[in-house]
């Protein structure tokens, strides 16, 4: 679950190492007191820059768009079982929804091939 001011790591080798949410695009609204957008698996968010490695192509600062590729919040799975992961992830893409970057670190989610990101299920070395 991904929200605004929440830090991302970025799992792939544009550039950027960290990033926080800005803005959540497609995303849903959780229940409870506060009504604010919220980001799974496979949800487009907008992050800042808050780390890059020197001299990459993303620099410190710059506004990026990511898909969610890893939460710390369990995700319910139509047969009923839950996976989670230790961190929250994304993975930079562009506007036709193509990641920047041409590898892909760590595990990414099943759930990435029903939301269309085929592109990122076949860069990453291992899907769960």
């Amino acid at each position: 679950m991904i929200q605004q001011q929440t830090y991302v790591d970025i799992a792939d080798n544009s550039g950027a190492k960290q990033a926080m949410c800005i803005k959540v695009l497609r995303g849903s609204s959780s229940r409870g007191k506060f009504k604010r957008k919220v980001a799974h698996i496979g949800d487009i968010i907008i992050c800042a820059v808050k780390k890059a490695m020197p001299g990459a192509e993303i620099k410190q600062g710059e506004i990026i768009r990511c898909v969610v590729v890893r939460t710390k919040q369990p995700t319910r799975r139509p047969d009923g079982s839950y996976v989670r992961f230790d961190k929250n992830a994304a993975v930079v893409i562009d506007e036709e929804n193509n990641p920047k970057g041409t590898r892909i670190f760590g595990a990414v989610a099943r759930e990435l091939r029903d939301k269309n990101f085929m592109k990122i299920v076949s860069l990453a070395s291992e899907v769960v």
